[in-house]
């Protein structure tokens, strides 16, 4: 057995060195970014459980003090913001499953290569998202189609997003190939077979994506809302949220004098932003394997 020179051995070390110290490096940054991700939520979380005085002398910042669930009692118990969070749910699961359909039935023609004039058509498309007609002439749209106060409203104007389609489409141009689909033609299967039994099977970890993506879209948006909504009832969970954080809880949702008079704005307004991202946090763990795989597959390749 051979002896390893000293220089040589001196040369290993340094660049074992060298790669430790770079991965802690990148280990440090990358918990710096994640602390500031979480410790507000953290933050958030604890004032939400802690007592009104802990809160109003700033002595809550990551372990909440005084433990009490007064506030969440609150958000119950009045109803207007259990109401809106229901009713957003809905309509989020309604604009996810028609913003999903009209994404595959855009994306699949656009990823075959017999359809004349599909650059021409992805153009078009595209085109839509760096150049819009105005708040103004949307909003006399939906007058005119009279969506004014209405889910639908909220529904179907973003239903389509071109940015998810382009994804989509070029992860089905660069994930399935085109053997498949002339094996599928010799075996007579029509477009809709092909794109059911073939395509959205093999398409599982963009389809995860791009569904969480409306869905987490449609959940976190208010300013349509704010333009297009005037009926209490129709107001979605986030709306009424921004309303509460904005005029600092006065007002802003009507609680009846019995459970507003249990907590304070500040501990109520944390209570209410940890009740609005509940759901989300719920469903991102089960695509969560599909989100990352659907997002490196359809922003690398293609």
């Amino acid at each position: 057995m051979t002896a390893v020179p000293a220089e040589k051995k001196t040369s290993i070390f340094k660049g074992v060195n060298r790669v430790r110290i770079s991965d802690f490096v990148i280990a440090f940054v990358i918990l710096l970014l994640s602390l500031t991700c979480v410790i507000p939520f953290v933050h958030i979380a604890a004032k939400s459980i802690s007592s009104n005085t802990a809160v109003l002398s700033k002595q809550v910042y990551l372990l909440p003090k005084g433990l009490n669930f007064d506030a969440y009692v609150s958000i119950f118990k009045d109803g207007q913001l259990t109401h809106a969070m229901l009713y957003t749910i809905w309509m989020t699961f309604l604009f996810t499953v028609i913003g999903m359909i009209i994404t595959i039935l855009a994306a699949y023609p656009l990823a075959r290569r017999e359809l004349k004039g599909r650059s021409v058509f992805a153009f078009i498309i595209m085109f839509t998202m760096y150049f819009s007609a105005g708040l103004i002439p949307e909003y006399l749209l939906m007058n005119d189609l009279h969506l004014l106060n209405t889910m639908w409203v909220l529904v179907l104007p973003l239903s389509f997003s071109p940015y998810n389609m382009l994804i989509m489409r070029s992860f089905i141009r660069s994930t399935i190939p085109d053997s498949l689909y002339e094996a599928a033609n010799l075996d007579g299967a029509d477009h809709f077979q092909i794109l059911t039994r073939i395509v959205l099977p093999l398409s599982k970890p963009i389809l995860a994506t791009l569904a969480l993506f409306y869905a987490v879209g449609r959940w976190n948006a208010y300013a349509d809302a704010k333009y297009y909504i005037t009926t209490k009832s129709l107001q979605p969970l986030q709306y009424l949220l921004s309303n509460m954080v904005l005029n600092s809880g006065q007002d802003a949702v009507s609680l009846s004098e019995a459970s507003a008079a249990e907590s304070t704005p500040e501990v109520l307004q944390s209570a209410v932003v940890m009740f609005a991202t509940l759901p989300i946090m719920m469903v991102y763990p089960f695509v969560q394997k599909y989100f990352v795989q659907g997002t490196m597959i359809g922003a690398v390749k293609g």
